[in-house]
């Protein structure tokens, strides 16, 4: 049986909210001051470690708009949306590094360590 570990999840929102606990021990915390505390609370979070950051472009743009991304992980599809935030608007110019490429059932993984 696999062990399932507890992990803390930093949502950013505009809508203050007590923590949300969930069954496995996973709590996700709700935080509405911005970028730069959210990625804080959760470096301390991990002690130090590695954080992932997840969401849509505008989320994505912001952290990489600020500086605070050091690898960015593309996952490119076969189509296109009509309508959208497009990912890198509002992005000052960046120098990515690929490290890799693999390819998938629909999908081509790419991830890049950004240099600036």
């Amino acid at each position: 049986m696999r062990s399932v570990r507890a992990t803390r999840v930093f949502v950013l929102t505009h809508y203050p909210r007590d923590p949300q606990p969930m069954d496995g021990g996973t709590t996700f915390r709700l935080v509405t001051d911005g970028i730069e505390p959210a990625l804080r609370q959760a470096r301390e979070a991990t002690g130090g470690g590695d954080v992932a950051i997840a969401g849509g472009a505008t989320t994505i743009n912001q952290y990489l708009a600020a500086g605070l991304v050091d690898e960015l992980r593309l996952h490119i599809a076969p189509l296109t949306l009509g309508a959208g935030t497009r990912l890198f608007d509002s992005v000052p110019p960046l120098n990515l590094q690929q490290t890799e490429s693999r390819a998938a059932n629909s999908v081509t993984h790419v991830p890049c360590r950004v240099l600036s």
